[in-house]
């Protein structure tokens, strides 16, 4: 993850002050006053909004773009694309709400002969919890910082958001705010539904407030159980969803060396080197068996890795910090360094200094691990802690192999992937971005993807109620048309009591 989400901001001409108490309260009680009509908002209602933000910062593409360029020296095409996935989260989420799956409406009837006991009318929803804190990520400056994905599943679940603005980005921050408050203004949205705050402690305050319901965040594993211990110790506790560390091991089989070494050690350097290593599913360590022959290729490919900016000089100098500890541990052994740098070492003394070793160096560094047989490649899997992802690479010769792997990679990653690489999370129903401690602190639930929405969303059950009191999503007409499970069939027709 970032590891620069703490209580040093960078220094920059179009930096904004820190939010001041006086406006830090304008924006908690904005949000609150937002929230119940936000809530209410009919789910066409809210789409037709959130679309409004997507179109809006779309049409500032070309502005926004070069501040990005500016402020985190990532480059056009890419920033372009992260534009367009910032958008298509948006416009995705808004046929989600159109379509009625997001608020997982279930309806049981009346039924009198029902056994052991008659069984009332029974009607649930998903209800938006209220106003959401999020902390914005700096190696995303759009995808997952102030309309990034926390951001997009909190509109859609009907909640109000104040973003905290990531330091590496103030002034892309601030005008892309800009662009959204106008945008759901013009669309009709309440007042409040959207505000952005700066300053490290004016984010701890918020995250304090009573107004603040939950809160996302993505960041360094220090930066975030701090913020986590304070979310879950106020008087009333309330959800914290923190995306915090992850090293994406890649586990490969004999058979796939022999099937495809080359195109297995191209893609993945490519893979740990995108970005300039600053992607949270970077592969960390290449799982390789004994003999496998693909030094000389692996250190040609890292040899050739062009130099480029990071983010900024704070992950510069955190990189730096965290590549020269690795290079001291021993065990290690450095195969190719420069632009990237590659280090290579044994499953017998990884597990010997495991906790040196299976620490996150956030940046273009990865390790290869050798391991002799299938009982060291286990014990190579069982050494992790969770992931957001792990990879197999095999051959459909070893299934009876990957049959045995595939459950233990399964309890430590939220994504696995077979013969892929984890740099590349897609938007989709599917997607789940999250995983075991300490990659989230909630494995149960994704920040990307249509179920991000489930975050900031609760259960609401009304028994026996009138259908002239009914949210109208919930009345037996079923007037906005959505999907709905009644009497246990997916259905959009009336219903009759």
């Amino acid at each position: 993850m970032t590891p620069d989400t703490g209580p040093v901001e960078t220094t920059s001409a179009a930096a904004p002050a820190d939010t001041t108490p006086a406006e830090l309260e304008q924006a908690l009680a904005a949000a609150a006053a937002a929230a119940p009509v936000f809530a209410r908002s009919e789910p066409a209602v809210r789409a037709g909004w959130i679309r409004a933000v997507a179109d809006a910062l779309d049409a500032a593409s070309d502005e926004l773009v070069p501040i990005a360029m500016r402020e985190s020296s990532l480059p056009q095409a890419r920033l372009t694309g992260e534009v367009a996935r910032s958008t298509g989260q948006l416009r995705m989420f808004a046929d989600v709400l159109e379509e009625g799956s997001l608020l997982e409406v279930i309806i049981d009837t009346a039924d009198a002969q029902a056994k052991p006991v008659p069984r009332p009318d029974l009607r649930r929803v998903l209800v938006p919890l209220g106003p959401v804190l999020v902390f914005a990520a700096s190696n995303f400056p759009f995808a997952f910082s102030v309309c990034g994905g926390d951001t997009a599943s909190a509109l859609a679940a009907g909640c109000p958001v104040i973003v905290k603005a990531h330091p590496g980005h103030p002034e892309l921050s601030a005008r892309t705010a800009e662009v959204m408050i106008e945008a759901l203004k013009t669309a009709g949205a309440p007042d409040g539904t959207f505000g952005l705050i700066a300053g490290f402690d004016v984010g701890v305050t918020a995250l304090k407030d009573p107004r603040i319901t939950a809160a996302g965040f993505t960041g360094s594993v220090p930066a975030g159980k701090a913020l986590h211990e304070i979310a879950v110790t106020r008087p009333e506790p309330i959800p914290f969803y923190g995306e915090l560390g992850s090293l994406n091991p890649v586990f490969v089989t004999p058979a796939a060396i022999d099937a495809r070494g080359k195109d297995i050690a191209t893609g993945y350097v490519g893979s740990f080197t995108l970005g300039v290593g600053q992607f949270c599913t970077k592969p960390g360590l290449l799982f390789l068996p004994t003999g496998h022959g693909l030094q000389e290729q692996l250190v040609e490919a890292v040899g050739g890795v062009a130099e480029a900016p990071m983010l900024n000089d704070r992950i510069k100098d955190g990189f730096s910090s965290g590549l020269d500890r690795l290079e001291k541990v021993d065990g290690l052994r450095v195969w190719s360094s420069g632009a990237a740098t590659l280090l290579q070492t044994t499953v017998t003394e990884l597990l010997a200094r495991r906790d040196e070793i299976l620490e996150e160096c956030f940046g273009p560094v990865s390790i290869v691990v050798e391991y002799d047989g299938v009982d060291e490649l286990k014990a190579a899997v069982e050494a992790f802690e969770g992931n957001l992802t792990a990879t197999l690479h095999a051959e459909n010769e070893d299934a009876d192999l990957a049959r045995e792997l595939l459950p233990l990679l399964t309890a430590r990653a939220g994504r696995v992937l077979w013969n892929g690489w984890p740099t590349g999370v897609a938007v989709s129903w599917a997607q789940h971005h999250g995983g075991p401690f300490p990659s989230t602190v909630g494995s149960i639930h994704t920040s990307v993807g249509v179920t991000a929405a489930r975050r900031f969303q609760r259960p609401v059950a009304y028994q026996d109620a009138p259908d002239a009191v009914l949210p109208d999503v919930l009345k037996d007409s079923n007037p906005a048309g959505i999907s709905r499970r009644v009497n246990g069939t997916v259905t959009t027709d009336e219903v009759t009591r």
